[in-house]
């Protein structure tokens, strides 16, 4: 049967807390009954010593040792046997008689001492573990109530790692279920479905990464709505037209004339227009849009837009000027490319200019170039400017494309930001209402390459 995350980790904590619980009680228990034992066997042979001293002191010498040690009860020894030698290293008695003697490195030596003065030394070997009811009552009880601490603690410390386990699981599992709801919902079509952000931990930033990737999707769906809301709009305006008019000559109801043929091969041309825009963005989302790239002189690609565009500025009273000087590094760009996004750029400036400036600069920022097309015209909104990018955004939403200049497609400063994009390079806007814009492109130089 499968277990839920939260049992495995409330399991998991359990298991952890048992184990180092019964490792613990067990060392400390070991531990502790080494030292009860090493300490009742410092404490006989304390008594030992003493009683020997005496002995030595009331005799004299050592004789009558033998009748010395038979008084003594057994278990009441330092251990299982011992040897006694004097100051000289010379054996005095071994007891028991017949005992079992071997020297060992866990035998001990404790000297026997007169007045500051060694007159003898007990070697003896540490006695064996002792079973608890071979000790007398209060050592017994001792190590009765040792065990049965150890006991309680490991029954606390079990109890506190279930505890502590189930709440951290519960803990963990709030957001991850919150987390499962809500992909569960993006499934189901619910896109931008959002979750509540606790911690700042891992969890919070999966958190945090499943928000951002809502949101990205619900705005790309939008986005894609959209944009074919918006393509079929522009294609049937001019599929519109050509209906129209086709229909009318072949109901007889209209005579060709060159100028008619001339408004149906412009409405052909806006088609075929709109389609190329269409395919360079496809190309350019799939990145395989095909560059030319050679080295280019900035100033001479600036010329080059200015001189196309020169005569249209000044029927309508605009002043065009080129500002770049003659040592710029040169530029790694498709000519072609890159003409059409400054000529996107300048036809721009030139629909929302009235009257004033329109300048195309270009200067050196590190290892970039900066191309810039500035003007002097009605500006951007600000709550405009993030969006100028998208494709077929249009800031008055109530505006067609007979507003604008023949042959423009919303789709524009798109592809102009696809083919800079291509190039490895960034666009960006700055605007005023009523003061003018700036676009400005950033481009890595020859050099740099």
């Amino acid at each position: 049967m499968m277990r839920s995350l939260a049992t495995k980790l409330t399991l998991a904590f359990l298991a952890i807390g048992v184990l180092g619980v019964l490792l613990v009680a067990i060392i400390s228990n070991m531990q502790v009954r080494n030292r009860f034992d090493q300490f009742i066997s410092e404490r006989e042979s304390s008594s030992l010593t003493e009683q020997l001293a005496a002995h030595y002191t009331a005799e004299g010498d050592w004789g009558a040792l033998e009748q010395f040690l038979s008084v003594f009860p057994n278990g009441s020894l330092p251990g299982p046997w011992i040897v006694l030698v004097d100051s000289a290293e010379n054996e005095l008695i071994r007891w028991p008689p017949n005992g079992r003697f071997a020297l060992q490195q866990r035998t001990s030596r404790t000297p026997v001492t007169v007045d500051g003065v060694t007159i003898a030394t007990i070697i003896h070997e540490p006695p064996p573990r002792r079973a608890t009811g071979g000790l007398p009552q209060p050592e017994t009880n001792f190590l009765r109530d040792v065990t049965m601490a150890s006991m309680i603690s490991a029954g606390i410390a079990v109890v506190c790692a279930l505890l502590a386990g189930a709440w951290l699981a519960r803990r963990m599992m709030k957001p991850l279920n919150a987390l499962t709801a809500a992909t569960q919902a993006m499934a189901a079509g619910e896109l931008g479905t959002q979750v509540d952000v606790r911690s700042r931990d891992e969890i919070g930033r999966l958190a945090d990464s499943f928000n951002q990737m809502s949101h990205d999707l619900a705005e790309a769906n939008q986005l894609r709505t959209q944009m074919t809301a918006d393509i079929a709009h522009d294609l049937r305006t001019p599929l519109s037209i050509l209906q129209g008019y086709l229909e009318g000559l072949k109901e007889g109801e209209l005579t060709g004339s060159p100028r008619l043929y001339n408004l149906l091969y412009d409405e052909a041309q806006q088609l075929n227009h709109l389609i190329q825009e269409l395919r360079t963005l496809s190309l350019a989302d799939a990145g395989e849009l095909p560059l030319n790239v050679r080295p280019l002189d900035p100033k001479a690609l600036l010329e080059r837009t200015g001189l196309a565009y020169v005569m249209r500025a000044e029927q309508q009273g605009i002043t065009l000027r080129i500002e770049a000087a003659d040592d710029l590094p040169h530029i790694e760009v498709d000519l072609q490319r890159m003409t059409q996004v400054l000529n996107n750029l300048v036809a721009n400036a030139l629909i929302h200019t009235q009257s004033g400036t329109i300048v195309l600069s270009a200067h050196q920022a590190g290892v970039a170039i900066l191309l810039q097309v500035s003007d002097t015209g009605k500006g951007i909104a600000e709550t405009d400017l993030p969006y100028i990018f998208d494709r077929f955004y249009r800031a008055d939403k109530s505006r067609t494309r007979s507003e604008h200049e023949a042959g423009s497609s919303g789709l524009g400063l798109a592809i102009a930001k696809a083919i800079v994009v291509a190039h490895g390079g960034e666009i960006a806007a700055e605007s005023q209402l009523d003061h003018g814009t700036t676009f400005t492109i950033k481009l890595t130089t020859k050099l740099a390459i």
